[in-house]
């Protein structure tokens, strides 16, 4: 139904003639000219609408148009530099497919409304621009391990033991059974190492923390990889790594989208620092934070080390206590376990979680006793150590937090299309 897409447009030489389809973004009348800014998904452009070239009738028809109406528009491409990027369409032909409502959202919209209407905002240029930007980053991102012979696979989201821990699982009637939405795959991750030795997946985990604050999500989009033969310094080198990558392709990729966002973003390009947890616990005490050895980093210690350096950075070997059962005790400090948090800078916090797992029986059902779990209740996963057991390990990332970073947005409910918090669960 159409011959170019926008961007095309501006390609073409002065007065070729050209059909394209879109919405109406923008309207204004002067003179008894109609101008309207028309958006498809590659951009914006000025279409003029005037009587000589379109006729009284298609004249009148452009006048009632309005806000978001639907449209295919026939015209000759005309240079002038007042219009936006130096091209603009002269219309010769006009078919309207849908004449818009007054259109709900203005520009003195508050926030809320505007997630009560995301349906509707998702239109914007600047939503557009952020979902842009997301998904060329998690397109770089699967082509990194695709591309170091990592295999994509699944799991199910319907789990029945759980991974990170009871407080924030969600509970469902599993056709009389009890059952939850799952948190992390890395179980059935690690299954699959067996198989394949390197694995990744990116799906959906849930979390039913109650916490309200801009950084956190009840459905949130997971990729985690699991990797045999591996120890917490492999681990980190291929996150540190696939980031790097991911980055620079989103930096040079998405230039006009970051511009249009206002958002001045430099991908990490040197190491990203490995600091302990301890001198993390007394970087946060340096600046004020109340936490004392022993406790896990809090929002507000995240935050008070992140500010300190320009690139991601590592904290490792986090106490025992902090952490889930199956992770492997560091054989330098009992009290501690092998396992890393990877900080974004600019106060965003966590955006990886992982480390090495157990690979011995007898510690994993240890682990699994101390922490009052039932060892029954994860035969499957113990089942794993009988049977060629070997070193690994693995991680999650959270897509939505590093995509926040990378847009430099307000919330992380910005970056995603349709964002669920406790207090949100529609559209």
């Amino acid at each position: 139904m159409r011959e170019k897409f926008i961007e095309e447009l501006f390609l073409l030489g002065e007065g070729q003639r050209v059909r394209i389809a879109g919405w109406v973004h923008r309207r204004r009348e002067l003179g008894g000219v109609v101008f309207i800014i028309l958006r498809d998904s590659t951009g914006v452009v000025q279409v003029v609408f005037k009587r000589d070239l379109l006729g009284e009738e298609q004249m009148s028809l452009a006048r009632k148009l309005t806000i978001e109406s639907s449209l295919i528009v026939e015209g000759i491409v005309h240079r002038d530099e007042r219009a936006p990027g130096g091209m603009e369409l002269h219309a010769t032909n006009l078919q309207v497919f849908n004449l818009a409502e007054d259109f709900p959202l203005k520009k003195d919209t508050s926030k809320e409304v505007l997630f009560d209407y995301r349906h509707l905002h998702l239109r914007s240029r600047k939503v557009q621009a952020l979902l842009k930007i997301r998904g060329t980053f998690i397109r770089s991102l699967l082509d990194w391990y695709d591309d170091h012979g990592f295999t994509r696979v699944e799991a199910p989201t319907f789990v029945q033991a759980a991974v990170e821990g009871g407080a924030t699982l969600f509970k469902l009637d599993y056709f009389g059974r009890d059952a939850y939405l799952t948190q992390s795959s890395q179980f059935y991750l690690e299954a699959l190492i067996f198989a394949f030795d390197n694995v990744y997946t990116m799906q959906p985990s849930f979390r039913a923390e109650k916490s309200r604050t801009r950084r956190h999500l009840t459905e949130f989009w997971h990729f985690e990889a699991e990797m045999a033969w591996a120890t917490l310094e492999d681990m980190m080198n291929v996150v540190e790594d696939s980031l790097k990558q991911a980055c620079e392709r989103t930096y040079d990729e998405c230039g006009r989208e970051l511009d249009l966002i206002g958002r001045k973003f430099e991908p990490p390009s040197g190491r990203f620092p490995r600091i302990s947890y301890d001198e993390a616990v007394e970087i946060s005490k340096e600046k004020g934070v109340d936490i004392r050895w022993g406790e896990d980093l809090s929002t507000e210690a995240e935050r008070a080390i992140s500010l300190e350096f320009d690139e991601p950075i590592f904290v490792t070997r986090y106490p025992k206590a902090t952490r889930a059962f199956y992770h492997k005790v560091d054989p330098e400090d009992n009290r501690k376990v092998l396992c890393a948090d990877l900080l974004a800078p600019e106060g965003i916090g966590e955006i990886v979680g992982g480390g090495q797992r157990i690979d011995s029986l007898d510690e994993l059902v240890k682990r699994i006793q101390e922490e009052n779990l039932n060892p029954r209740d994860y035969y499957w996963y113990l089942d794993l150590r009988r049977y060629g057991s070997v070193p690994h390990s693995g991680f999650g990332l959270g897509v939505d937090r590093t995509v926040w970073w990378i847009s430099g947005t307000e919330t992380v409910r910005d970056v995603i299309p349709f964002p669920r918090t406790p207090t949100r669960l529609k559209p």
